[in-house]
């Protein structure tokens, strides 16, 4: 029952025009439970999607790729989350921004805005530039303001510890994942991966995007994560419904103690890294976000939740306590709702199902 009244929620909401193409990945930490695909890769389209779909994930890079790569680097000792960035970025300096730290970056509360003021530069030295000398929109630690700005900064800062392209990082985390895959699985294209693919579900490119004027098949949406070739800390990650649900059944099970989960995904680095901010008022964690009520998860996920979600309108949730994950993917952004009314399936998905 409860997998019918949630792939009801997602059938209206295609019938709706919120989203073309939704795909789902339900499990436990012992596998999946839930598979399914409804819609069709477009409004128009006669094609439809199927499980082994992909996705630009957006947002969903921040957990899944840039998170996993912090976790590696501290875990190596590369990287401590009390580094002040000024020790990794010269032109970071001011007696305003000198106390930022990396766990900053990833909490969401350096004082960075969420995106740039002016349009995106071209290459990363410009955008290293632009990020380190911006005005900060508020103190450092006072508050929590989501910021693209500070996972592009980490990648960047994470490239360079490791003397490795941030997508050459991430494609040797993921071979870790491999083993989580089901043999359904196994059978399909299930990998995480940077862009550009050469096919997924398409998105529209925003107004103030260059690429406007032409659908986006594989190429990433994110204007930001465009001019940096499809890889950045904080959107450029394609994948499917099952390979999101292979990567989140390796951090449950992290997050119920199992001690043989490969790292960096182990139960002692899991725990520090989703452990609720300090920071009055946030929710974020370090490079996830934690369970309100309010949220896009819904009411009736237990305490311990964490997850994510991204713009184009996909989603992850892990509910530890429950022993369950909730990977809801879709294309919002090829001409579909509003932001407000994806987050409202979003939450009745997750109630329905949870």
């Amino acid at each position: 029952m409860k997998q019918t009244a949630a792939r009801l929620v997602v059938a209206q909401a295609v019938s709706q025009r919120i989203f073309p193409a939704a795909a789902i990945d339900v499990g436990s930490s012992a596998g999946p439970l839930w598979s399914d695909a409804l819609g069709t890769t477009t409004f128009d389209s006669p094609n439809l999607v199927t499980v082994q779909t992909a996705f630009d994930l957006a947002s969903l890079t921040k957990p899944i790729a840039t998170t996993s790569i912090a976790m590696e680097l501290v875990g190596l000792g590369s990287v401590q989350l009390d580094d002040v960035v000024a020790a990794y970025f010269p032109e970071w300096s001011g007696a305003d921004r000198e106390s930022v730290t990396v766990r900053d970056l990833l909490e969401h509360t350096s004082g960075l805005p969420a995106r740039l003021l002016d349009r995106p530069p071209t290459q990363r030295r410009e955008f290293e530039h632009e990020i380190c000398t911006m005005p900060l929109e508020y103190a450092p630690r006072s508050r929590s303001v989501y910021s693209d700005l500070g996972f592009i900064l980490f990648a960047f800062l994470a490239a360079d510890r490791a003397g490795k392209p941030f997508d050459r990082l991430f494609d040797d985390l993921a071979g870790r994942i491999g083993s989580e895959r089901s043999a359904r699985d196994r059978t399909s294209d299930a990998s995480l991966r940077f862009g550009p693919i050469a096919d997924a579900a398409p998105t529209i490119p925003m107004a103030e995007d260059v690429r406007r004027g032409r659908m986006l098949v594989g190429e990433v949406h994110d204007n930001y994560a465009a001019a940096l070739g499809g890889v950045a800390g904080h959107a450029g990650l394609f994948g499917t419904a099952a390979a999101v649900g292979a990567f989140a059944r390796v951090v449950l099970r992290a997050s119920r103690g199992d001690n043989g989960v490969a790292p960096p995904w182990t139960p002692s680095m899991v725990a520090r890294f989703t452990a609720k901010s300090t920071v009055a008022g946030s929710s974020r964690a370090l490079g996830w976000d934690t369970m309100l009520p309010t949220s896009s998860c819904g009411t009736r996920m237990s305490p311990s939740a964490f997850g994510h979600v991204g713009y184009t309108g996909t989603s992850l949730w892990i509910d530890p306590e429950r022993d369950r994950y909730f990977v809801l993917l879709t294309n919002r952004a090829c001409g579909g709702g509003s932001l407000d009314q994806m987050r409202e399936v979003r939450r009745a998905f997750h109630d329905a199902v949870a």
